[in-house]
């Protein structure tokens, strides 16, 4: 038996790009953050594309300098009710990058390899670092990450992480998700969490929290038992 807090607040409306108040947004932005702000009409028409067939405008588009612009990015975004699309490097065939919100482009500023860890074999980067750059970085050692995507020179491993990227030597090399050990993670409400490894008795403790962290564990332990009885 699992006993959850229930959360009786009614949801939120949906978010619509539509109904977004522009002056607030821009306005927001450019007071809580010190991100590269671009709502121009040649800016929105660059952000519309991907390497997908698909063509949708944003609203706007937000570059973080930091971590803490990235979160204050989407607090605003949650608070105003604003549609966000996270973007890397653009190299997504379905679409994945664009969106009629805010666009986040993490490949500018936060692309970054913050720490190695040669005798653990483990990194910790920005997620918008390109594939290429951080396996070069890696190579002196003797290591790489491993996936091998086709758009190695442009993919970000956050868009990576995303769309768990494998690549043509996956059944040897394994997929995005084999080699991620554990993420921080800005949630859609602005709340910030850490997944890593967890064993069952930590993600009960987990589940009971009245979070939006809590809300993903629980979700996630009741597909395991609607899947697994």
């Amino acid at each position: 038996m699992t006993l959850v807090q229930i959360d009786t607040r009614p949801p939120l409306p949906r978010a619509d790009a539509a109904l977004v108040d522009l002056a607030a947004l821009r306005a927001a932005l450019g007071r809580d953050t010190t991100a590269e702000i671009r709502f121009d009409t040649v800016s929105r028409a660059l952000y519309s594309t991907d390497a997908s067939v698909y063509r949708i405008t944003p609203i706007g588009i937000a570059v973080p300098r930091t971590p803490e612009d990235l979160i204050a990015i989407v607090r605003i975004c949650a608070r105003l009710r604003c549609p966000l699309t996270m973007r890397g490097g653009g190299t997504s065939q379905s679409g994945q990058t664009i969106g009629h919100g805010l666009v986040v482009d993490t490949s500018r500023h936060l692309n970054r390899v913050l720490e190695v860890n040669v005798a653990e074999r483990w990194a910790i980067v920005e997620p918008g670092i390109v594939l290429d750059e951080l396996n070069a970085s890696l190579r002196p050692h003797g290591l790489r990450f491993a996936p091998d995507v086709s758009t190695a020179s442009r993919a970000t491993v956050g868009g990576m992480m995303a769309n768990n990227s494998s690549g043509a030597r996956s059944v040897l090399y394994g997929k995005t998700i084999d080699h991620v050990l554990e993420q921080d993670v800005i949630l859609a409400d602005g709340s910030l969490a850490h997944f890593g490894p967890v064993d069952d008795a930590e993600a009960e403790v987990r589940g009971h929290e009245a979070t939006r962290e809590g809300e993903c564990y629980r979700t996630v332990r009741a597909e395991f038992d609607r899947l697994v009885p």
